[in-house]
């Protein structure tokens, strides 16, 4: 649980840093330039490393229990999440709707695990993981204007979709090929 935590604060120290410390931030792209980004990609690989590591070796006890239908909802949510993600990168009309993307697919990521797994490491890392990115909000919406985005065609939009499912299907398979199959199993009681 240590190595869970320990990563999760990294995690979210070395995203927050920025907002939190603009000054030693400026300082460091200053005297570094690009090379700067280093210094923070360092501790995010670092800190994926010790999720994973802290997620597997895990033995949390359980702290709650959903009911079998949240596996349903947490399907839809996961789909919803990766078009946040792909939402921030693409020409698609849907970009103009939303400042935040890619964190507000960390916040429904975050929820649609919680809703699925009730364990202690769960709780650690999927409720650390959502506190960052909604502090990670706040703080840029205190800090910097609202920008408007323009653009976007019916293509970008059918691309967006397209290529959300073909990554949401990559994402069923990696949690098979790891072990924990998402979808409900007909049949199964």
């Amino acid at each position: 649980m240590t190595l869970l935590i320990l990563g999760v604060l990294l995690w979210s120290f070395a995203h927050l840093f920025k907002r939190l410390f603009p000054g030693p931030r400026a300082a460091l792209d200053d005297r570094f330039g690009a090379a700067s980004k280093a210094f923070f990609a360092v501790p995010l690989v670092l800190s994926v490393v010790l999720m994973v590591m802290g997620y597997r070796g895990n033995t949390a006890p359980d702290i709650y229990q959903t009911p079998g239908f949240m596996v349903h909802l947490n399907n839809t949510l996961m789909l919803l999440a990766v078009v946040f993600f792909g939402v921030g990168n693409s020409k698609s009309r849907a970009r103009q709707l939303f400042r935040h993307p890619m964190l507000y697919g960390v916040m429904t990521w975050s929820v649609a695990h919680l809703l699925v797994n009730g364990d202690l490491a769960s709780i650690v890392l999927f409720g650390g993981l959502l506190v960052w990115a909604i502090a990670e909000v706040v703080l840029i919406n205190a800090k910097e204007p609202v920008t408007t985005w323009r653009g976007g065609s019916l293509g970008g939009d059918i691309k967006l979709g397209l290529i959300s499912i073909l990554l949401y299907l990559v994402i069923l398979w990696v949690h098979n090929w790891l072990g924990a199959w998402p979808l409900p199993v007909p049949g199964a009681a």
